[in-house]
């Protein structure tokens, strides 16, 4: 390996407070022709999930009393995993990753990125759009085609929905909110209040899980929030998830990202469901949410507030954009934002904009958000607190597009196993997906992205219906 390899997984590190003597403890099996793309992406990938490996590692090692083990990344089980919604059979049936209306469309002077996958920000884009409320793809193209892709940015937010201009790492540079993210850490964890420590008790048995005893309540939708609670969720972690009565989430996706957890459904404006959540937040560890900034503060779950009311709380956020500057307040999609911060740009051509070969936005801070837990509750056990830790789509961007030697790809282009020896380049996932029977089906997914010693190979179960399970712990 070379010493470039490791730079990212320093600088993640780093960044999450860990001991860097640490970083020795993990090993790569690199594998050319995972996640090939013009930006580091396998880089990145490989990065985020070492370190949540790590932080998993090093919690197990405190509550075990033992050594902390080694940990080791497989870009062919991290290539696999990015891509897990895509890989997801639900009794043999493929899902659909995105819905008609959800893609680029070419504008007047360039190109816009609409997400309309739900229900109510498909409606809200029509509505701004002033068409009918089940238009044809043709139709929108047509209408798209007459205006500015910033008109239609501004018009479609205005309305409740989600539209990006694309812009290039240049113009994303110049935007306020660009030169916002680009100050910013690449996550930010604060210990906001003193407390003692809360030690998790000894752990003992085989697999090792570092989060067993811990309760996660999961306030997340879509990809990224939910893969750091799956992640926490193969870790031991008694997650639940909840979600308003109105908003469901989309099935597939749900079954992809709800494996290990629970999921209720609970209206925080009235009374009744209200007094469960608040039994439910008296008992958690660990509150995970990736809704607006400041969007849940009206029910007093603002970081402030959790803080004074639950002692010793573990809070994670994560939001699109991040919390400061003038998009703090907008809805955001990995998709969407590519697109603003020249990333669409990079990966496509003069005749069309590109993608990344996986939403690894969403999965890279995901597995960044789940390292930031643990290694929070690690602070936790020893000398107390209360944490906060937030992360943001667009940072996480930020890093990718940024110096290339922080996630450049090591100079052996054919790769070497942990112990030095030719490893085989990426072939397909198929080592890398297991078969799952559940409440849901038959489920064909990808297996967990890292192992340490003695660690889960797989979740201990699998997703159930969304919303079917009681608002209370095990």
């Amino acid at each position: 390996m070379t010493h470039t390899l490791w730079n990212g997984t320093r600088a993640a590190w780093a960044a999450l407070g860990g001991d860097p003597a640490l970083v020795s403890r993990v090993s790569a099996v690199v594998r050319p022709g995972a996640l090939p793309a013009g930006l580091p992406v396998m880089g990145l990938a490989r990065a985020c999930v070492g370190v949540c490996a790590l932080a998993a590692a090093e919690l197990g090692a405190h509550r075990t009393g033992r050594e902390v083990p080694r940990v080791r990344v497989d870009d062919g089980a991290v290539a696999t995993a990015f891509t897990s919604e895509r890989h997801l059979l639900v009794d043999g049936r493929a899902p659909v990753s995105f819905a008609p209306l959800s893609r680029f469309w070419r504008t007047a002077d360039g190109w816009v990125r609409t997400h309309a996958n739900y229900p109510h920000h498909r409606a809200a884009l029509t509505a701004a759009l002033g068409l009918a409320a089940e238009p044809s793809v043709d139709v929108v193209a047509a209408c798209l085609a007459e205006q500015s892709a910033l008109e239609v940015e501004d018009a479609v937010y205005a309305a409740g929905g989600l539209a990006v201009a694309l812009r290039s790492a240049a113009e994303w540079a110049a935007h306020p909110q660009g030169a916002v993210v680009a100050g910013r850490p690449l996550l930010r964890r604060e210990r906001v209040a003193e407390g003692p420590a809360r030690p998790l008790p000894p752990l003992d048995g085989d697999p090792v899980l570092p989060a067993q005893g811990v309760r996660v309540l999961d306030l997340t939708r879509v990809i990224a929030g939910p893969v750091a609670t799956r992640t926490l969720a193969l870790l031991g972690a008694d997650v639940l998830r909840v979600d308003p009565p109105g908003l469901p989430e989309l099935p597939d996706q749900h079954a992809d990202t709800g494996f290990g957890k629970r999921s209720t459904v609970l209206d925080l404006g009235v009374r009744a469901d209200r007094r469960a959540f608040d039994d439910l937040l008296e008992q958690a560890d660990v509150v995970v949410t990736g809704y607006r900034p400041g969007a849940l503060d009206r029910f007093g779950l603002s970081p402030e507030a959790l803080a004074e009311r639950r002692p010793g709380l573990v809070l994670a956020q994560l939001s699109a954009w991040g919390a400061d500057g003038p998009w703090a307040g907008r809805r955001g999609f990995d998709s969407l934002v590519q697109a603003a911060t020249g990333i669409a740009s990079a990966e496509g051509s003069a005749e069309r904009p590109g993608a990344l070969p996986a939403q690894a936005l969403d999965h890279g801070t995901g597995h960044l958000l789940a390292a930031a837990v643990l290694r929070s509750l690690t602070e936790r056990s020893t000398t107390g607190g209360t944490y906060v830790a937030r992360l943001a789509l667009a940072r996480t961007a930020a890093w990718l597009t940024g110096p290339a030697e922080g996630l450049a790809e090591p100079s052996e282009a054919g790769g070497d196993g942990p112990d030095g020896g030719p490893v085989a380049a990426y072939d397909g996932p198929g080592p890398w997906l297991a078969e799952t029977d559940g409440p849901l089906g038959r489920l064909r997914h990808a297996l967990p992205p890292f192992s340490f010693t003695g660690s889960p190979v797989n979740w201990a179960r699998p997703p159930g219906p969304w919303g079917a399970d009681l608002p209370r712990w095990r």
